[in-house]
């Protein structure tokens, strides 16, 4: 069972873990490969709770890669109970949080998910890819309808997946819900558009796909650690009590803020953007305490306001 560390209790960290996998290789039949995938999968994910991961996610349909489409949903029935057992009592025997996107079968549909396995080895939800592919519409998946964001004990994470990646109303709405943390299952590496949702909606991006190149990137864009093909499984750990603010009328208080809290109140500048990424280290004061105790306003409340601002100016 994985340690609670002092540095847990004090602030809003978690652990995230990624699993970059291509998939096992092709088998003769369906149920070999997806035994050999399944295989693999759990050799990935030994590897993962070595880090001692509040979170671990996996890329997207990771125990029916190599088969196509068509083949996932022929196979989803017969074999999916078994493999979200096994996942499951992995993910309860290690006290672990598991994304494990597969296709789902639900009143008689079939969905592309990412199923949640909460740390006691339950089923805590899914989250239905609400922008599928063309031909995976047309082979049979159902589109989802709606963002689904969960809060579990560290915060609020929420899901896009592979192709969603195109269309901003799946992080609208997920920014609009308060998420702190996002994870992508894909099977394609998104690149630049993981960095630009990070960055325009204040939010942590983790990515797992099923090549070399998945990343967690926090909330200014910045990339904090990528994988490769000697280092399919990265960590990192993160502190989800943090704000994003302007430097506009905020930065000469900073000082006065450092001056009380010290350490226990950290900034990280993005100057070219005029941005800043503060967290707080404390248990009891938060960022957001801070912010109302010394008259802040958060990038979102700031351009907010200049817009309501023009809006007069018009007017007048």
């Amino acid at each position: 069972m994985r340690k609670i560390t002092r540095r847990h209790q004090l602030a809003k960290y978690v652990r995230v873990a990624s699993i970059s996998f291509k998939g096992a290789g092709r088998r003769k039949t369906l149920y070999e490969t997806i035994e050999g995938n399944m295989k693999e999968i759990m050799h990935l994910l030994r590897k993962a709770v070595l880090e001692k991961p509040d979170i671990i996610c996996l890329p997207e349909c990771s125990p029916f890669l190599g088969l196509s489409i068509k083949e996932m949903i022929e196979s989803t029935e017969e074999v999916s109970r078994a493999i979200l057992d096994k996942v499951s009592s992995f993910a309860k025997e290690n006290s672990t949080f598991i994304i494990f996107p597969m296709v789902e079968k639900r009143n008689n549909r079939f969905y592309n998910s990412a199923i949640l396995i909460g740390k006691h080895g339950e089923y805590i939800g899914s989250y239905d890819k609400i922008h599928p592919t063309i031909w995976e519409i047309e082979a049979g998946i159902t589109p989802g309808v709606e963002v689904k964001t969960f809060d579990l004990d560290f915060g609020k994470i929420g899901f896009a997946i592979c192709f969603d990646l195109n269309f901003e109303d799946v992080i609208k709405n997920l920014a609009k819900d308060k998420i702190k943390l996002m994870f992508f299952p894909s099977m394609y590496l998104g690149g630049l558009q993981l960095k630009i949702w990070a960055f325009n909606y204040s939010t942590y991006v983790v990515s797992s796909t099923t090549e070399e190149g998945s990343m967690i990137v926090n909330p200014l864009g910045k990339v904090l650690v990528v994988s490769n093909r000697y280092q399919p499984v990265i960590c990192k750990e993160i502190n989800l009590d943090y704000e994003i603010l302007h430097l506009d009328y905020n930065s000469e208080k900073m000082d006065l803020i450092k001056e009380k809290y010290g350490s226990n109140i950290t900034f990280e500048v993005a100057q070219p953007e005029a941005v800043f990424l503060m967290s707080s280290e404390m248990s009891k004061i938060t960022v957001k305490d801070v912010i109302e105790e010394f008259k802040l306003e958060t990038r979102e409340e700031y351009f907010k306001k200049a817009s309501v601002l023009r809006e007069k100016a018009l007017k007048s």
